[in-house]
């Protein structure tokens, strides 16, 4: 199957950076969102970050033009996936709310159209069992940035056809991304790994082992990440890792249980710099 039109659903920090990556392939990327206040959210960030490449000389202004006229945005999902060939969606981390999002999509989209999930840590399987299409639908697991991170994940749903995988890694290459496949399991493969190692951190602060500042530095310069534990965790947002964690500890077992502080800080709404306040305080 050919991909010509792409459908992003979910415009929030994940989903408006999926839709430059589709619109930078050259697919015609529609996207869509609950609200108008969230679609115009999600068209700002797209611009901010379009216009950051080309003042820091990363992009020429023609090509930010061509990556804009190619993207819409609206919220009408009927609309914005009608003519889609694959729907990818990027909403919050639940499965139920996933599920019905894809048994809308179901309804909603023409027979032949292909399903992606962004989903960091839920079951593919599971998600894709709210369709009809079940061989149709995929993992494809973008990682922070997801414009600028080289990598996705491509995750294989128990019933996930080979003609599915080949179209997405595909679709994935034409955008400049390279690709790993895995099968299907809570955390795929870079979150099963990154993850605990943030959530040990908090263990580590927690414990007065070293100031965040220090756990920063030395995993920044030691262990080469190009952003400390602490700091990724504030940037991506405590109550995310926290749904990711409390989903490993719950799949897999209590060596992943989630560091206490980590639920005290998500109990008193310092989510990150979302909020203002995580593990540092950026409200100056």
């Amino acid at each position: 199957m050919e991909i010509k039109n792409v459908c992003i659903v979910g415009m929030g920090t994940m989903g408006s950076q999926i839709g430059i990556v589709s619109a930078g392939g050259g697919y015609k990327t529609s996207m869509v969102d609950t609200s108008e206040e969230k679609v115009a959210a999600g068209l700002r960030t797209v611009h901010l970050f379009l216009e950051n490449r080309v003042k820091k000389g990363k992009m020429e202004r023609e090509r930010m033009d061509e990556i804009l006229a190619l993207i819409t945005a609206e919220i009408d999902m009927a609309k914005a996936c009608g003519d889609a060939d694959l729907v990818i969606e990027a909403v919050h981390e639940n499965i139920d709310v996933k599920k019905a999002v894809f048994e809308r999509l179901d309804s909603l989209c023409k027979v032949g159209a292909l399903f992606a999930s962004n989903t960091s840590t839920l079951w593919i399987t599971e998600i894709s069992s709210a369709t009809m299409r079940p061989e149709k639908c995929i993992g494809a697991h973008f990682l922070i940035p997801a414009a600028l991170t080289p990598l996705v994940e491509v995750a294989r749903g128990l019933q996930t056809s080979d003609s599915t995988h080949d179209t997405i890694v595909d679709f994935l290459k034409k955008c400049g991304k390279q690709t790993v496949t895995v099968t299907d399991s809570p955390g795929f493969l870079i979150n099963r790994l990154y993850l605990p190692m943030v959530n040990e951190a908090f263990f580590a602060l927690e414990t007065g082992l070293a100031a965040p500042e220090e756990i920063d530095r030395a995993c920044a310069l030691g262990l080469g990440l190009p952003l400390g534990p602490l700091a990724a965790a504030d940037a991506f947002g405590l109550d995310i890792l926290l749904a990711c964690m409390n989903t490993f500890h719950s799949e897999l077992g209590d060596k992943y249980r989630p560091a206490p502080l980590l639920v005290k800080l998500v109990k008193a709404g310092h989510l990150g710099k979302k909020t203002g306040r995580g593990v540092y305080d950026y409200r100056k």
